[in-house]
């Protein structure tokens, strides 16, 4: 226990000064180190909510959509089979959550039947009478369906709220349908609401020749739908309507890329698809020559453009009555996916600056509070030996600090009481070798002897103790959200580097010391 070949106290000093070179940048302008390349020393601790303020949304998903959706292609499809088989019905709709409709002639029922189940082999079909048909979703896809849209919600607010820059964004299903957003740092709720509320669903759809462009009549026809532009309006001020194709030839998930840009010095949206939805855009601009194109966005038409020739390359630009902000904003949207269903926000509570710098203040009172007490005590009570203790106790610090920085997670007012809490267990692997020496001293053991019989006779108990609660502190979180997070990162942190600290680095000194005055009786 008390040999130390020259490479291991190479790497306890090694690791050490990273640990304090790593945590220093803490203690400076943030500025100082921008410049910095990545692996050096220059990241500095993120702050939670609950320390620099930011902003509390709860939203709600509005999974109805979604089914309606479902519901719609299903009619879609259902019209275009029976169309195309050329069976008789009338009266194909919605009600609910079903689809219906009345067939002509009750012979052809089992043929329409099986062309729904050819188009989609998921579906409920049943026959109340003999020529009406009922269609609908069974209800574990539609509990998926929901389940899917919230989830699929979660993670594209996610990519939009990181598009902004912020840091460690708090982002969590809470529920069947609700999302909680805690995003630190951000003082604009407004600008966040507008970035996660927006849908940002955009499908490209041909106009429908039975209309001319720019002109719908009062109802749509089959097949069709009537959706309002986004910027055109008429001669009474109310915007213009435009007769557009249900069918969708090319969805916005296919986007993977969307960037801001100027053609003729005015701002529009480029954008490019993926292979399947470059084919799909070549395919529609090559079949559908001088037709119109209608860019739908969050059931708005935002342009209308005449495809004059094939587009193959898999890309193109959104042009419109733009400003440049809004240009930024819809390829900020466009980049990181439509939500699935459109959002409600159901509360909205902004944290000021003044509580989080108040609780800064009182960690760092607490912290300091509990190490000078533990100092203190460690001197009082083992001399020497509590010296060394303490040194150690402060390359703790740094090491947890350090990879807190490094890992750039979030510290919270928990984290400060997991890290307080740390400090306080930080000294019990020493406290229990010291005792432990002690007890071999007050035997007659010689210094060397004393020593090497504490350290090993601890060692054990060292590790059963640590082991335990570091289990307890994954189990938190595991288990655990938002907070509790948080207290189990520092802790578990803590338990490492506080198991490093004393078995290696307070050993050390120990030894070192030791070896340089070889006393003849030890007092500990």
């Amino acid at each position: 226990m008390l040999n130390f070949p020259t490479w291991k106290k190479v790497l306890i000093g090694f690791v050490c000064l990273m640990g304090i070179v790593y945590a220093a940048p803490n203690f400076f302008p943030e500025h100082m180190f921008d410049d910095m390349p990545d692996f050096a020393p220059g990241r500095t601790l993120n702050l939670g909510l609950d320390l620099q303020g930011g902003s509390h949304l709860l939203l709600q998903v509005e999974t109805d959509a979604v089914l309606s959706e479902r519901l719609e292609a299903t009619e879609d499809a259902i019209r275009r089979s029976l169309y195309g088989a050329r069976v008789g019905y009338t009266n194909l709709k919605i009600d609910g959550d079903i689809v219906s409709f009345t067939l002509r002639d009750a012979a052809q029922a089992e043929q329409a039947i099986e062309l729904i189940r050819e188009s989609d082999r998921s579906l409920s079909i049943e026959q109340p009478a003999g020529t009406q048909i009922v269609v609908s979703l069974p209800e574990d896809q539609v509990r998926e369906i929901r389940l899917n849209a919230v989830e699929q919600s979660v993670e594209i607010i996610r990519r939009r709220i990181d598009e902004l820059g912020t840091r460690e964004p708090n982002i969590q299903r809470q529920g069947v349908d609700r999302i909680i957003v805690q995003v630190p740092g951000f003082d604009d709720p407004e600008a966040l609401k507008a970035v996660i509320g927006t849908t940002a669903k955009m499908t490209f759809h041909l106009l429908d020749e039975r209309a001319p462009p720019g002109t719908a009549p009062q109802t749509a026809p089959p097949g069709a739908m009537i959706l309002p532009s986004a910027d055109e309006v008429d001669s009474n001020g109310d915007p213009v309507r435009y007769l557009v194709e249900r069918r969708v030839r090319v969805s916005g998930e296919r986007l993977v890329d969307s960037q801001p840009s100027f053609q003729d010095n005015f701002p529009v949206v480029s954008f490019r698809f993926d292979t399947l939805g470059g084919q799909q855009f070549g395919r529609t601009t090559q079949e559908n020559p001088r037709r119109f194109l209608a860019i739908v966005l969050d059931g708005k038409v935002i342009s209308a453009p005449r495809i004059n020739e094939p587009i193959l390359g898999g890309s193109g630009i959104i042009t419109g009555q733009f400003s440049v902000k809004e240009v930024n904003d819809l390829s900020l949207l466009l980049r990181a996916g439509a939500l699935p269903a459109p959002i409600s926000f159901l509360e909205e509570r902004t944290v000021g600056p003044g509580l989080g710098q108040d609780s800064v203040d009182a960690g760092k009172v607490a912290s300091a509070v509990g190490l000078v007490m533990v100092v203190v005590f460690m001197v009082v009570s083992y001399g020497r030996f509590g010296v060394m203790a303490d040194i150690a106790l402060v390359f703790n610090i740094g090491l947890i600090i350090a990879v807190l920085s490094g890992l750039q997670a979030t510290l919270t007012l928990p984290g400060i009481a997991g890290i307080v809490l740390t400090v306080g267990m930080a000294v019990d692997a020493n406290v229990l070798i010291f005792e432990r020496i002690r007890e071999e001293v007050e035997n007659g053991r010689s210094p060397f002897n004393a020593v090497e019989a504490g350290y090993r006779g601890a060692l054990t108990t060292i590790i059963d103790s640590n082991l335990t609660t570091l289990i307890a502190a994954v189990l938190l979180f595991a288990f655990g959200a938002g907070p509790i997070k948080g207290f189990a990162v520092t802790l578990s942190i803590g338990i490492v580097t506080s198991m490093f600290t004393a078995i290696m680095v307070t050993r050390l000194l120990v030894v070192m010391w030791l070896r340089k005055t070889r006393p003849e009786k030890l007092v500990v």
